[in-house]
């Protein structure tokens, strides 16, 4: 079974697509991200302040996070505290890309990634996993790589509906978008496993298609994979 590894910045869609293909083709599906906003999510709980690198990297050895791997219906907790909805919140977001760029919560995250990944081959399942470093550092020798982007407008506008299925008011499309190229420029330019594309990764640009167009796109790239 195949292990795909999908890459791409905040707003690309990456998250639906791989939902989308892991529920079409039967796969396990890993948010990465999301363990890390659960990891920020620990921090701000704590009291820890986010730009003491040392500071994170002191409390976040005590954090438990599990991944549920189901497409239908990915789960993420901190300990046994369900985090899925907390993690969604500005406070969250507008922190998660200091946490992300500690070496040392990026290497213990990392090995859980491995982890699951593992415990897929293990089950004869297939899994994929998306993220920022999924294609670069997390799995480069991944069946599939590919990076998932889109015009940065197009982004913010997703974001934005995004934000007001979640319930969220005051949603400014122009601050969303000003707010993802800030995110883009951090999650580029950190020390500790940048966002990049990989240089044998596909490219799949987005910005002027739907969501099922996308999903057929990376379908047919896993089904044209060769057989083991």
């Amino acid at each position: 079974m195949p292990v795909i590894a999908v890459d791409g910045p905040a707003g690309s869609g990456k998250s639906s697509v791989c939902r989308g293909v892991a529920e079409r083709l039967g796969l396990r599906y890993l948010d990465t991200g999301a363990m890390y906003r659960a990891m920020t999510w620990a921090m701000i709980e704590s009291g820890v302040d986010v730009d003491d690198a040392d500071a994170v990297a002191s409390a976040a050895s005590d954090v438990t996070i599990v991944s549920g791997t189901d497409p239908r219906q990915p789960t993420i907790h901190v300990g046994d505290i369900d985090v899925s909805g907390p993690i969604r919140g500005d406070a969250v977001t507008e922190a998660v890309s200091a946490v992300s760029a500690v070496p040392s919560v990026r290497q213990r995250l990392v090995a859980l990634q491995r982890d699951e990944v593992a415990a897929a081959r293990e089950a004869g399942a297939g899994i994929i996993v998306e993220g920022r470093d999924i294609t670069t550092v997390v799995l480069p020798d991944a069946d599939l790589k590919v990076f998932v982007t889109a015009d940065a407008a197009v982004r913010a506008r997703r974001r934005a509906i995004q934000d007001v299925t979640l319930g969220k008011e005051d949603v400014d499309v122009d601050r969303t978008e000003s707010a993802l190229r800030a995110r883009d420029t951090k999650d580029s330019s950190r020390a500790a496993s940048p966002l990049a594309q990989a240089q044998d990764a596909v490219l799949l640009d987005t910005t002027d298609l739907s969501l099922d167009q996308v999903v057929d796109q990376l379908v047919g790239m896993v089904e044209e994979l060769p057989r083991t």
